[in-house]
């Protein structure tokens, strides 16, 4: 193990050696450390209720390998135009009336064109109206763009980086990895915060686990919301018949990402509907607080609102009726050497 580290937490210049030697900890010695972070930073029964709905499906000029909307693989997801705002706010109501304080819009788009960007705008300012936190996922932004969602109401910004740096090219053609950092610093400088993460399962080694993270905790602010995806294979993808990864190395990125990302939200998101309740709860105690809310996550399925409510109450999790930064929360300070164990 390394020697012992005098850095204060949150840190932004991990090694892969150490993000390696965190995943590599015996089970319950990861879990426990995680859980110990989890708890210092964040209500360990509370998990936050977020509603992503696609407002335009289909038809994406991008070749990302799990992506079943690319327009190139044949998946039986049709293009479909782009919603309206009345529909929109339809669906932002039944979210918050379903305990959603999140409502999150994604369009299948390389990036948005700017006839689209006004349309996008009064939605999110029309479900900002509701009182909930808005997302948005539209792909590229440039840094006009990134500062008029800002104006229109945006809370946050979900930009993937998808998985290491090195890995990259094997999933993704049409843009660089660069290009994914670009999008990032547009929307740290116009004020929003950044949703970022991954998607774990599509044939990767621990390494490169390892290289998502360490990018992640050491990009200049850590994204407030860290959704770790485990890739849903669809037929007609490139990756439909990738071997399953192993449920107890998706717990230990959880676990990892919370140790690294402390004050972050952790979000169990594509992948859930596959996940037992037991699984889940594993990574719930690991560090996991955000989940998605509803049958469907864009064009894949999810677990029913009902379903949920029925596993929170098994486990004694409540959602939270309002989103930490809505209220006001800041994060607990805690200063650990993280990977020799100590917290304070």
């Amino acid at each position: 193990m390394p020697a012992a580290s005098t850095h204060a937490l949150p840190r932004h210049d991990y090694s892969r050696a150490e993000v390696l030697a965190l995943l590599a900890l015996p089970f319950n010695d990861l879990l426990a450390r995680a859980h110990a972070v989890h708890r210092a930073h964040h209500d360990v029964n509370a998990v936050q209720i977020s509603t992503l709905l696609s407002i335009k499906t289909g038809g994406c000029p991008e070749d990302c390998a799990y992506c079943p909307q690319a327009a190139r693989y044949h998946t039986g997801v049709k293009a479909e135009k782009l919603m309206s705002v009345d529909a929109v706010l339809e669906k932002a109501r039944a979210a918050k009336a379903a305990g959603a304080t999140r409502f999150c819009i994604g369009a299948a788009w390389r990036s948005p064109k700017d006839r689209d960007v006004e349309k996008v705008a009064a939605m999110i300012g029309a479900v900002r109206a509701l009182g909930m936190e808005t997302c948005a996922t539209l792909g590229m932004l440039t840094q006009a763009q990134a500062d008029r969602f800002k104006a229109a109401g945006l809370d946050y910004y979900n930009h993937n980086l998808d998985t290491a740096p090195e890995f990259y090219g094997e999933i993704i053609h049409t843009r660089e990895f660069a290009d994914r950092l670009d999008t990032l610093e547009h929307v740290r400088d116009a004020g929003l915060k950044t949703c970022c993460g991954g998607i774990v399962g599509m044939g990767e080694t621990r390494e490169t686990r390892a290289g998502l993270l360490q990018t992640l905790a050491n990009l200049p602010e850590h994204p407030q919301s860290v959704p770790i995806n485990r890739l849903v294979q669809v037929a007609g993808t490139p990756l439909a018949g990738t071997t399953l990864l192993d449920p107890f190395e998706f717990v230990r990125m959880i676990a990892a990402a919370r140790v690294l990302m402390p004050a972050s939200m952790v979000r169990l998101s594509a992948g859930r509907a596959e996940m037992s309740d037991e699984l889940q709860a594993l990574c719930f105690f690991a560090g996991a607080n955000s989940i998605f809310h509803g049958e469907k996550l864009l064009t894949t399925g999810n677990p029913d609102t009902e379903h949920d409510r029925a596993l929170f109450a098994r486990l004694g999790i409540v959602p939270m009726d309002v989103a930490p930064t809505q209220a006001g929360i800041e994060p607990k300070t805690v200063h650990a050497n993280i990977l020799a164990g100590a917290a304070a």
